[in-house]
């Protein structure tokens, strides 16, 4: 009797301690609960071309080492330069005003990304256009409408008128289907222009080099039709601020051009997308 009793107190503490361990949960629970994969954004690079209008802008020409001039056109009036043709060809792919673009987009909740661009404009003073010149000339002083021809002054910014630049770039989805996004781009940021100058002051010609030349600043709007998540074709809107503060003119380099306008700029392409 004594042994039957203990036994049975065993088998009872047994049950216990089985009903108190927790069932096994199953795998498709425990992938419910699982943290999904961090989605690290994507890379994109993008090709673009552009055309430019300038504001009008008062240009100074200086120099005091080799020369004796302090002279400024007034509300001078400059184009831009597209030279489309043949830019099909590979060698003439950057003969033209282009943008080169690559970017990082985080896919973060606020759809946020930054890029360096390097756009290529070009900038060129209209020869043989009236405008108001003041200043001095080897000591002589005048305040004048002046026709101005490439025999006293030719200027532009064709190798170009280059603005580097770092830019946040803000993206909102305006529609989307099984393999096309449609999105709006808002871009802000600035940087220094590396300009390569062509120009020439009393038939003293000068050519580059490539150098710092001033600074630039700008915002753009505009879409990005995205196609199958990996290619896209985008346009887009730019208006910009830009200051030349250390241009060369004169065979010597010795001259200076100072000078700021504003710009806009329409660009279309195409890039891709590589997920990370």
């Amino acid at each position: 009797m004594k042994n039957y009793v203990l036994l049975t107190g065993l088998l009872g503490l047994a049950s216990v301690g089985q009903a108190q361990t927790a069932p096994p949960v199953p795998n498709a629970i425990l992938s419910s609960f699982s943290p999904k994969a961090h989605d690290h954004g994507s890379i994109y690079l993008n090709w673009s071309y552009n055309r430019d209008w300038y504001t009008k802008s008062d240009i100074r020409f200086r120099n005091d080492k080799s020369d004796d001039y302090d002279f400024t056109f007034h509300n001078a009036v400059a184009h831009d330069h597209p030279s489309m043709s043949d830019f099909w060809k590979l060698s003439n792919l950057t003969v033209p005003q282009y943008d080169l673009t690559v970017g990082y987009m985080f896919h973060d909740k606020h759809d946020l990304g930054i890029e360096v661009s390097w756009n290529h404009l070009k900038y060129v003073v209209d020869d043989y256009q009236t405008m108001r010149v003041s200043g001095e000339i080897r000591g002589f002083r005048f305040d004048r409408d002046t026709l101005v021809t490439p025999d006293f002054v030719h200027l532009q910014h064709t190798n170009g008128n280059n603005y580097l630049m770092v830019n946040l770039v803000k993206r909102h989805s305006l529609a989307a289907g099984r393999h096309v996004v449609l999105s709006a781009i808002g871009k802000v940021g600035g940087g220094p222009m590396i300009s390569y100058t062509i120009s020439s002051i009393f038939t003293s010609h000068a050519e580059g080099p490539f150098h710092y030349e001033g600074w630039v600043a700008g915002a753009s709007a505009g879409l990005r039709l995205e196609l199958y998540r990996y290619f896209f074709l985008n346009t887009d809107f730019q208006g910009a601020y830009a200051r030349y503060t250390n241009s060369y003119i004169g065979a010597d380099r010795l001259g200076r051009v100072t000078h700021h306008f504003g710009s806009a700029q329409l660009i279309y392409g195409f890039g891709f997308n590589v997920p990370i």
